[in-house]
């Protein structure tokens, strides 16, 4: 008791801390506006994002004047490009952006003007400082909205993140592992894996599913999770493969716009007992199976994208796995990632990584594959989804 006393004693007579100085103060403000980036992880994110924006606006001219070209006609496409630029705001604030454009182009200056007593009064006003205002209130609108819409997308991601599985599960004779990586907030891809009962026998199948909805963002999303609630449903009766793709196929086209928005998917149903395989691929990537002596095989055999016609027949394939064979089922986000030269990844990339790491784990194969395709890409915004998913045979 008596040291405590004699502590609060010292600090009440101590001096007053005293205040940081400007450079303190300076340098805690540049953290937090930069969340501690340096200079070059700055200027990474921000080619990242004109690069993004440019692709984005640069989309709406080339669907509105396919002819268009910078060279051909230089303020046609200048015109075309601002007009991209401005349609994605609301009539109002195309207005204000308007006004706060021309009051920064109109040179201030001052007037004169006489009083009652014949006085003459010269006023100045500054268009400059008012078309700032102006531009910042816009800014604020626009901040606005996106909190708002970042805030929803956050949300959907959770509920998305709810519908895939968080970890591999265990199953007898295989080592999973699986990453996914949306181009936006949410993602149109979908990967999973569970246990399937068999009616009269003891011993559950595995069902392992990877799907690419058309489309990204929002609306792949929604038809993500309406793919995942059927096959769900669907894979709890006894139906076969076969019967579930095209119960599936069905659902699917009834829900894609006239076949607009179709979905390419790779099933298979695995059989610990027997380390069999059995397949359908709907239009997907065609997964690789690399056997243990360095044969590659490509697993082909199914039919259309789901979505596309209701009465597409599917044909299913089997194969046998063996000890030390390798299963790479993915995405067309991974093969189709493009560098800053529109260079795409490719599948050669992609399985000359697979061979050098087939001694490895799937979970050291993964992290050096998404490696190998980030290094690829570099500060190139990625345009779509990426999900692969890795099984080694024990």
């Amino acid at each position: 008791m008596a040291a405590s006393s004699q502590n609060r004693l010292a600090a009440q007579n101590s001096p007053p801390a005293k205040p940081p100085g400007l450079y303190a103060r300076l340098q805690r403000f540049w953290q937090r506006v930069t969340e501690g980036r340096e200079i070059d992880q700055l200027w990474l994110q921000f080619k990242t994002d004109a690069r993004a924006s440019y692709r984005l606006y640069s989309r709406d001219l080339a669907a509105k004047s396919p002819q268009a070209s910078w060279r051909h006609n230089f303020w046609h496409t200048l015109q075309e490009f601002a007009w991209a630029i401005l349609e994605k705001l609301s009539p109002a604030r195309r207005v204000l952006l308007l006004i706060g454009i021309v009051l920064l182009i109109i040179p201030s200056g001052g007037f004169d003007f006489h009083t009652r007593q014949g006085e003459v009064v010269a006023a100045q006003f500054d268009f400059h400082f008012y078309g700032g205002v102006v531009l910042l209130l816009l800014l604020t609108l626009e901040i606005a909205d996106r909190v708002v819409m970042k805030r929803d997308l956050e949300i959907a991601r959770d509920i998305q993140s709810w519908l895939l599985p968080a970890s591999p599960p265990p199953v007898p004779g295989l080592t999973l592992a699986f990453a996914t990586r949306p181009a936006n907030t949410v993602a149109g891809d979908y990967y999973d894996v569970f246990a399937r009962p068999v009616p009269g026998s003891g011993e559950p199948r595995f069902l392992i599913a990877v799907a690419d909805v058309a489309g990204k963002s929002i609306p792949a999303a929604l038809l993500m999770a309406t793919f995942q609630a059927s096959l769900k449903t669907l894979s709890i009766t006894a139906a076969s493969l076969a019967e579930l793709v095209v119960g599936m196929n069905q659902y699917a086209c009834g829900n894609s716009q006239g076949g607009v928005r179709f979905t390419t998917a790779f099933l298979a149903e695995f059989d610990p007992a027997r380390r069999s395989l059995t397949y359908i691929n709907a239009g997907h990537n065609a997964p690789v199976l690399r056997h243990s002596a360095g044969q590659v095989e490509r697993l082909t055999n199914g039919g259309l994208p789901l979505g596309i016609l209701a009465d597409a027949p599917y044909q299913s394939g089997s194969t046998t796995l063996g000890n030390g064979d390798w299963l790479l089922i993915f995405t067309d986000g991974l093969v189709e990632a493009e560098n800053s030269r529109a260079e795409e990844y490719g599948e050669p990339r992609m399985l000359n990584v697979m061979q050098l790491g087939a001694g490895s784990t799937p979970q050291e194969l993964l992290r050096r594959m998404m490696a190998d395709v980030d290094a690829f890409v570099g500060a190139t915004p990625q345009h779509d989804d990426i999900t692969c998913l890795l099984l080694k045979v024990a």
